[in-house]
């Protein structure tokens, strides 16, 4: 009989089931000819398969139609129920029934040698053409039932069993009129063969591969994504786990020790360094990422002990040593000695010398910061007589000048906010001489700090004039040489004392100092301001302070000091403080005006001491100025507006009750209010005679307190040359000598990315708990991950098989890989957010108060950044190993760890993003809440294709999540063909 082949398409109508005589299976027929196979990893689950016809080539025998030839069409092995049955010639039954559109259905748990179960496809009762087998069968019956496994009076009649075509056709495990359909012809077989990773052992070109409909056994194992043992002779089957089959199919041989084969290997892949792999292994199995994170974990702990016995030991012989020390200074030595003499008169440039702690024991008058000091020891007083001389002749070599401080002119100040219908500040003109102490009192609200705020170039005003040593300008350019201390003392809980001042001098110090010049400069500081005894000590935060009140806001001066400023300004120094830690701090501000530094301070209720220690005040009153001018004379202005002062009362709080608005507790008749205070001011503002007075005396105030008595005779103490006249010629170089200094403040750029890089490792090493804690969650997330793969056995796609053995194929699975991605981004995101956001968001205030300062903003959050990468290494690295040991996935190591690695840093950066945006304490919960959110939106589902029906193809590929998935899905799906 001649062999028939349909090629040509088939219309709907046709290709709505068939009915076979071997199977009884009605099978869906949709799939379209001609169609590309294309893997598009983005799009998993809808991925366009090519689309090929499955033609069943049945030789033409006795008692068999060639209709039965109909093409095969197979899109997955699902059967539906029907109600065609074949006629008596074995013809097809083209009867008409409506069940033949019913819905798909999976194949039903059935006994294999009972009609029932073989007709319970259908909504039928078995008919009475299903034959059992009986003992009355013919004998040739039952050979030819022996042989086939068919039941003997099935057999056609005039059926040559012995010929191969016969044998061939029913080499089909199936006892139920299983007819084997062959799906390569001799063109194929002649062009490929056997298809790669196939066992062919019993094809030849005279034996083609068949398909034989699957037992209920092997239908359900495909069906979930196993594999079964072919279902004929003839019937190719897929090289399994463990063994690899080569090219031509005819032998399936063991893995070797040292190689793994998966499903379908034509030949064995090399284990990688440090994986057991014995003879048979189906995944490669690393364990030298764990053996690396272990010996790590390991360095890390034995550091950590052996620094803090070092610690330990060091911090004892501190102690024995300071003992030593305080013993020899009780000590009475004489003068005689040679020994005492050369410690007393060494050089100041010997690097030899200790910068001990120098507490100033001094003894206030009665006005407070009168300054009569009385040495209590002439060698502590010599020592401080010495940090004084060093220090000024570091703030010289760094200004560049003698001339240490600023002047400020202002006229007609304005600012008022834009969407404001009043301004905050208006008409506020003066003059603030350099090397002075001013005060600026006021009500709340009265534009003290605004008008501070606009002084020193934080906001720009909105009318006036300003002008730095009788040059107008614009006060940003000013911001290098200009201090500011805010009310509130922002300095790094994690650093010491000294370590916090020490940055801040690297950072903003001139570029061409040496680091030992700097570290000098900042202990010579650190000394005068009697924090030598605890510059090592960590400086702690307000829940958890660890120095005292007084010495936080001195260590928030002395970050400023370090930066050698001709002008200070203070926001309320002495708020929050104790009257004993607030006359401290006056006093230091005093002694700094003392060195020609302009001090300018917002102070609120005053202490009477506090405000005695002040050379000249600046009163506000809804947004307009009451009073400028010397501090003595202030008292006597006001009695002279008919206010009475108590005499035994303190005079600030008088003076902040009138400028408030209560002074009618001061003044029995006339105006008491503010405006009237305003108003009186002006005038006399424009009187000649009291401006005159008001200058002598700021001068005269300015004369005395240039400098300490105990100092002014001192060799090497410079004079107070701001006292003398200035020439045209003098104001010119300078002003030379001021652009000279701001263009020379400030490390290079390279410098300050290192010292930010070093300062965020430092603050890292300090919380160094929060840094384990990370690593082990990063170790839980991978194995808990790798865990929940473990048993897919790194098997994690399953496609179509290509043709002609695609109707061999199991269900497909296109959805294992993106899940995978989906959970690794979870994981990664609940581990990283968190540590995210402390990066910027503890530090906003640092931030803005150093970039306020001259900070190159690029350079800290560069700093910034790469000391995260060690953190985002281990993390990553504990977390890749144990993911990969335990799911073995296709994705090599190496390209697993850079995924997993980049992902870590983009879920710190938007992290990283949300914590600079919100506030403080909802950071961490928008962080993980925002990193779920770009973990599951990875393209998995919604995919790809309906997202960009929505319009929101690019929101999808801004995530980084999109991005893992690809990287996963092109890494183990790719290289299946």
């Amino acid at each position: 009989m001649s062999e028939e082949r349909h090629s040509n398409s088939i219309s709907d109508d046709e290709a709505k089931g068939y009915l076979l005589p071997d199977t009884r299976a009605w099978y869906h027929a949709t799939l379209d000819e001609g169609q590309p196979l294309r893997l598009r990893p983005s799009d998993t689950h809808e991925l366009d398969l090519r689309k090929e016809r499955c033609t069943g080539k049945i030789r033409g025998q006795k008692g068999i139609s060639t209709e039965s030839a109909k093409p095969l069409l197979i899109q997955r092995a699902v059967r539906r129920p029907s109600n065609k049955r074949p006629s008596e010639d074995g013809t097809l039954d083209d009867t008409d029934n409506s069940n033949t559109s019913a819905e798909e259905e999976t194949l039903d748990d059935r006994d294999e040698e009972t009609p029932s179960n073989r007709n319970s496809f259908s909504n039928e009762q078995p008919s009475a053409d299903d034959k059992i087998p009986t003992d009355k069968a013919t004998s040739d019956g039952e050979e030819l039932a022996r042989k086939t496994e068919l039941p003997a009076d099935e057999i056609p009649p005039g059926e040559d069993v012995d010929s191969p075509e016969y044998k061939y056709r029913h080499s089909c495990k199936r006892g139920d009129e299983a007819v084997a359909v062959q799906i390569q012809d001799n063109s194929s077989w002649n062009d490929v063969g056997c298809l790669p990773g196939f066992l062919c052992v019993n094809n030849s070109p005279e034996l083609l591969p068949t398909y034989c409909p699957p037992v209920v056994s092997c239908q359900s194992a495909r069906m979930t994504g196993g594999a079964c043992e072919p279902q004929g002779q003839f019937e190719p089957v897929v090289c399994p786990a463990g063994s690899y089959c080569p090219p031509g199919g005819k032998e399936k041989i063991e893995c070797p020790a040292g190689h793994w084969c998966s499903v379908g290997f034509v030949k064995p892949e090399k284990c990688s360094i440090g994986a057991s792999c014995p003879a048979g292994s189906n995944r490669n199995m690393t364990f030298l990422p764990p053996g690396l994170i272990l010996a790590v974990d390991t360095l890390v702990i034995l550091a950590m002990v052996l620094f803090s016995i070092r610690r330990y030991f060091k911090n004892k012989h501190d102690t024995s040593s300071r003992g030593k020390r305080i013993s020899r200074l009780n000590k009475p030595a004489s003068f005689f000695d040679k020994n005492y003499q050369a410690k007393k008169y060494r050089s100041l440039q010997d690097d030899d010398i200790a910068l001990e702690s120098r507490i100033t024991h001094v003894q206030r008058s009665d006005t407070a910061f009168g300054g009569n000091f009385t040495p209590i020891d002439a060698k502590d007083d010599y020592e401080l007589i010495s940090d004084l001389d060093m220090f000024i002749q570091s703030m010289s070599k760094c200004i560049g000048t003698e001339k240490f401080g600023l002047s400020f002119e202002f006229t007609d100040l304005k600012f008022q906010p834009k969407k404001a219908k009043k301004p905050i500040l208006s008409d506020v003109t003066g003059k603030i001489d350099r090397g002075s102490l001013w005060g600026v009192m006021g009500a709340s609200g009265a534009g003290k700090s605004t008008f501070v705020n606009v002084l020193m170039g934080k906001q720009a005003c909105t009318g006036g004039t300003t002008k730095i040593n009788g040059v107008p300008g614009d006060m940003k350019k000013y911001k290098k040489i200009i201090g500011y201390v805010p009310q509130d003392d922002i300095v790094l809980p994690e650093l010491t004392v000294r370590e916090n001042i020490l940055h801040s001098a690297r950072i903003r110090l001139p570029s061409n100092w040496g680091d030992e010049q700097i570290q000098k400069h900042v202990d010579i500081l650190i000394s005068c301001l009697q924090l030598a005894h605890v510059k090592d000590s960590l400086v702690g935060s307000a829940a958890k302070p660890v120095i005292s009140g007084g010495q936080r806001k001195r260590v928030s001066i002395g970050i400023e000091l370090a930066a050698a400023p001709m002008a200070l300004f203070l926001d309320e120094p002495t708020s929050g403080l104790d009257a004993t830690s607030a006359s401290s701090i006056m006093m230091t501000l005093k002694e700094l005006s003392r060195l020609n530094i302009t001090v300018i301070t917002i102070i609120h209720q005053p202490r009477a001491e506090i405000f005695e220690s002040l050379d000249s005040l600046l009163l506000f009153g809804k947004g307009r100025v009451i009073y400028q001018g010397p501090e003595r004379e202030v008292q006597p202005y006001f009695q002279g507006l008919g206010f009475t002062f108590p005499t035994t009362g303190n005079p600030a709080d008088t003076i902040m009750d009138i400028i408030a608005g209560q002074g009618h507790l001061y003044k029995t008749s006339g105006d008491t209010g503010i405006w009237p205070l305003i108003h009186n001011w002006k005038q006399c503002r424009g009187s000649r005679r009291f401006h005159s007075e008001s200058a002598a005396s700021s001068t005269s105030t300015l004369a005395n307190t240039a400098a300490p008595p105990s100092l002014t005779n001192t060799p090497g103490f410079p004079s107070t040359p701001t006292l003398h006249p200035t020439t045209t010629n003098n104001k010119t170089a300078e002003a030379l000598s001021l652009r000279r200094s701001i263009h020379s403040r400030g490390a290079t750029f390279h410098k300050q990315v290192y010292h930010c890089l070093l300062r965020s490792l430092l603050q890292q090493y300090r919380l160094r708990s929060s840094f384990f804690f990370e690593i082990f969650l990063s170790a839980l997330g991978g194995f808990l991950i790798g865990l929940a793969q473990f048993k897919a056995e790194g098997i994690n796609f399953r496609g179509f098989f290509l043709p002609p053995y695609a109707v061999l194929s199991s269900s497909i699975d296109y959805s294992s890989v993106p899940l995978m991605a989906v959970l690794v981004g979870i994981a990664i995101g609940l581990v990283a957010s968190s540590p995210g956001v402390k990066i910027f968001g503890e530090e906003k205030l640092v931030y803005a108060r150093e970039a306020a300062s001259g900070h190159n903003r690029f350079a800290y959050y560069l700093g910034k950044v790469l000391s995260t990468f060690p953190r985002m290494l281990l993390a990553n690295l504990h977390f890749t190993a144990l993911f990969m040991l335990l799911a073995t996935p296709r994705i090599d190591w190496v390209s697993a760890f850079a995924a997993n690695f980049l992902y870590f840093y983009a879920i710190y950066g938007l992290a990283s993003i949300l914590s600079m945006l919100c506030k403080r304490e909802d950071g961490p919960l928008l962080a993980v809440m925002a990193s779920l959110i770009v973990g599951i939106l990875n393209g998995m589902s919604p995919n790809l294709s309906q997202v960009e029906e929505w319009h929101l193809l690019w929101f999808w590929r801004a995530l980084p999540g999109t991005w893992l998935a690809e990287a996963y899905f092109d890494k183990n799906v790719g290289g299946l063909g």
